[in-house]
């Protein structure tokens, strides 16, 4: 049995900051209707297929690719829970180099720590 969830249980969550901003969810509403379209179509695509089907950046971080006429756009992301079955969207981007940015790879990676900071914080205030 693969240790990959199923489609069926693996689901997209944005990062909110403590302010409740998604900052994923704004980038992708500030962008067009049709280059917002293919970009969820590649969410879509991971949701089904899983992780494997994403870039690995480093650590905990992966990319979503998107393509929209000459438009590149990235979606960063990170695998959370227990069976890695969140979708965790941390940092959203129109990509103009050749290279991912090496400070969307920092934010990212500031999102999910915390992210991961304020749900240990909560599961403690829960015991």
């Amino acid at each position: 049995m693969s240790s990959e969830p199923s489609e069926y249980e693996r689901q997209w969550r944005d990062y909110r900051t403590e302010n409740g901003v998604r900052p994923v969810r704004e980038f992708l509403f500030s962008l067009p209707d049709e280059d917002r379209a293919t970009i969820l179509e590649e969410m879509e695509y991971v949701r089904e297929h899983g992780r494997s089907v994403a870039r690995h950046l480093r650590k905990d971080i992966y990319e979503v690719r998107a393509t929209y006429n000459t438009k590149i756009y990235r979606i960063l992301f990170a695998c959370e829970g227990r069976f890695h079955h969140i979708l965790l969207s941390l940092e959203g981007f129109h990509k103009k180099t050749q290279r991912t940015p090496e400070n969307a790879i920092k934010l990212a990676e500031q999102r999910l720590a915390d992210w991961r900071r304020r749900g240990k914080a909560k599961r403690k205030s829960q015991e």
